[in-house]
């Protein structure tokens, strides 16, 4: 193998972003993958660009806002090397949120729910408008992809890093293929970041979600998002899969089972039916699971490896992958090469990660 300027473990959004990121800022990157690119949780959300969601952690709205005004041009300069365009598929989401919420003057009326969407049913949902977009992550990772091939990125699947060691000013990474150096190594790898690192002290963890797909009736012409804190229905509204809703997902602390249970699908039917009993009704699709890189604060890591010169990380991104990509590819480019960060980097520190170990 050649020699490159940074090596980054980990083919989903977050590396592949990163990696073009820095590919314009003159590096040379290898991008190594344990399995198939883009096919873990980047292609298993729903795709929502939910920076607002009152679920989020407040610490993470600052990387949120960068990355929504970075978008529009994460998305064409992707389209300028693929060939691709990726649509927005909604940009509005009906988010139920607590009584005790700071934005109760946008509260929507039984009124102004009648006439928006006139199947939902009565519920003790309390709901305002959120303008917020959502996307295919399908048809994002295949332009994604398509953009890095085009590049001289040197994308390498199916080859998993063994292990890293720092010698001198370099990082010394051994893969099923052999050794390489580089300049430096960032650990992308999600939910695997803890085995990939071998240190003790990232507390990454996978947590799953499963959730189905369904062909919407014609009685429900649904255009927004529709989002409770059990569960959300996300329209897709342009390209090959118009005419379908992501339902989902399930939280599970069970490891790295990524099998999908009936049951477990039929309650989250069960759910979203409550809301629009038409779906009660619609045809099944597809059911599938993704396993989301958590930490124990709801917030990723992004910096420096403590102890580990040249080694840095971004993962963590829990479900926000797909939000948080063009600000993550942003603010660790401009780490790296040692320039200032457009936002504060410090809640989302790995030198933290001690603290967020369990205790003994």
């Amino acid at each position: 193998m050649h020699h490159p300027d940074l090596c980054i473990a980990g083919a989903g959004i977050i590396g592949l972003s990163l990696a073009l990121e820095l590919h314009d800022r003159g590096y040379r990157v290898t991008v190594f993958d344990q399995g198939a690119p883009l096919a873990e949780s980047s292609t298993a959300a729903a795709g929502m660009l939910a920076a607002h969601d009152p679920d989020n952690p407040p610490q993470l709205l600052s990387l949120a806002s960068l990355s929504l005004s970075l978008y529009p041009d994460f998305l064409d300069r992707i389209h300028t090397l693929s060939g691709l365009r990726i649509p927005f598929q909604t940009h509005t989401t009906l988010q139920s949120v607590p009584p005790d919420t700071a934005i109760a003057d946008s509260e929507l009326t039984c009124e102004d729910l009648a006439h928006l969407l006139p199947a939902l049913t009565p519920s003790d949902h309390r709901f305002v408008l959120l303008d917020e977009h959502s996307l295919d992550p399908r048809q994002l990772a295949s332009a994604l992809l398509a953009a890095v091939r085009a590049t001289t990125i040197n994308l390498q699947p199916h080859t998993a890093v063994l292990s890293t060691h720092s010698i001198d000013n370099a990082v010394e990474i051994t893969t099923p293929k052999g050794t390489i150096h580089a300049a430096q190594f960032v650990n992308c790898t999600g939910a695997w970041a803890a085995a990939t690192s071998r240190l003790p002290n990232i507390p990454v963890a996978p947590r799953k979600g499963q959730m189905f797909s369904v062909s919407l009736p014609p009685s429900l012409p649904l255009h927004f998002v529709l989002r409770t804190p059990d569960i959300y229905i996300v329209p897709r509204t342009a390209g090959p899969a118009t005419g379908r809703a992501i339902i989902g997902a399930t939280v599970e602390d069970i490891g790295f089972d990524k099998a999908v249970h009936p049951a477990d699908i039929d309650r989250l039917r069960s759910l979203a039916a409550a809301l629009l009993p038409a779906i009660a009704r619609a045809h099944q699709l597809e059911a599938w699971s993704g396993l989301r890189p958590a930490t124990s604060d709801g917030l990723p890591l992004l910096g420096v490896l403590p102890g580990q010169p040249n080694h840095f990380i971004a993962t963590g991104h829990y479900r926000n992958g797909i939000l948080l990509a063009p600000a993550t590819a942003r603010v660790m480019a401009e780490f790296i090469v040692g320039g200032i960060p457009s936002v504060d980097l410090s809640p989302f520190s790995p030198a933290r990660s001690l603290s967020l170990l369990p205790s003994p």
